[in-house]
């Protein structure tokens, strides 16, 4: 029996990044085996933002790691979209990443839109955003050889979820989500809208809160529909939708934000993806799992997307991406 002193015990879970990271390397070694030269990852700096800086390290590491080129080019915001430019035609080049915000306006849209879609592995260039919303997984959906490219940080969560067996393989791809209820908190542009599209395109009933309000992302009664629908919830706020939600997945930046775990229903899987911690260690009193960071994933992610870019590029039978895809994952074929 604990004393008051001592904290109570709990049958929580803790399950680092790196454990997912880490068999998601081992998916990515066999593709670049298929390879003749190190594929090479070229990232743009132009901020002065330390969180950039450090994600480019780590990518740099990472990358060196595993029998991949990096490049990190530190240029000026003005120079930036000739910079890109640039790097779209070079042959040497085969994939960019560039570390937002720039302007952190409009104009950090339109540089996401100038990076050829052949060579953008956060997904972010309209082509792969359209898609991502429609539910259309394909480049070329008659033929079905080029897969589209999905954000790294959404698709890293994703992945995460399947490790955790939140996915039900016993289920038809695309559907493997019917039956949860996740509650995603930011509904961000760059990773909360998208992470939401995607676990409802799946299947899942989702309530993405924001600042502006809480929205629910569903496929309809008994997933009739082909794609994710958006309606606004009107007169419910958090305390009313977290105790329905079996997941739940934050990722507000501010520092001085904390989730309520109050609201937690029991068992419920606590996923934070901010660079800042969400979830105070009373978590671990509510959640039967608990994933505190999720960076290192993010990080294979981009490094699996670029494998993908070069296998839609090659037109013969040799798929460099193909042993990145595990039967009954997001991205598996049907």
């Amino acid at each position: 029996m604990a004393t008051p002193s001592e904290p109570a015990p709990t049958n929580c879970k803790v399950m680092l990044s790196k454990h997912v990271a880490n068999g998601l390397l081992a998916e990515v070694s066999e593709g670049i085996k298929t390879l003749e030269k190190p594929p090479h990852l070229v990232g743009f700096l132009a901020n002065n933002d330390p969180a950039a800086l450090m994600y480019a390290q780590w990518t740099e590491k990472t990358c060196h790691e595993n029998g991949f080129r990096y490049s990190l080019r530190e240029v000026h915001r003005d120079n930036l979209e000739e910079a890109i430019l640039a790097a779209n035609v070079d042959p040497d080049v085969d994939g960019i990443i560039v570390y937002y915000p720039i302007f952190n306006n409009r104009q950090d849209q339109y540089l996401q839109q100038i990076v050829d879609v052949s060579k953008d592995v956060e997904g972010l260039s309209h082509r792969y955003i359209f898609n991502m919303y429609q539910n259309i997984r394909f480049l070329d959906p008659e033929t079905k050889r080029q897969k589209c490219i999905l954000p790294c940080t959404p698709l890293a969560i994703v992945k995460i979820l399947e490790h955790l067996n939140i996915y039900n393989t016993v289920l038809p791809y695309g559907n493997r989500l019917h039956g949860h209820t996740i509650c995603v908190v930011n509904r961000s542009e760059v990773v909360g809208r998208p992470l939401a599209a995607l676990l409802a395109n799946d299947g899942a009933c989702v309530y993405s809160v924001d600042i502006t309000g809480i929205q629910k992302f569903y496929r309809g009664t008994g997933l009739k529909l082909g794609r994710h629908e958006v309606e606004d919830v009107e007169g419910k706020e958090l305390k009313d939708i977290v105790p329905l939600c079996d997941t739940v997945i934050s990722g507000v930046p501010g520092d001085k934000y904390k989730f309520d775990t109050s609201l937690l229903r029991d068992g419920a899987v606590c996923i934070n993806f901010s660079s800042e911690k969400n979830f105070g260690p009373e978590v671990k009193q509510k959640a039967s799992i608990f994933v505190p960071s999720i960076g290192k994933v993010t990080i294979v992610v981009l490094l699996r997307n670029l494998l993908r870019l070069i296998q839609n590029k090659r037109m013969d039978d040799i798929k460099p991406a193909a042993a990145t895809e595990r039967p009954g994952t997001l991205e598996a074929a049907s």
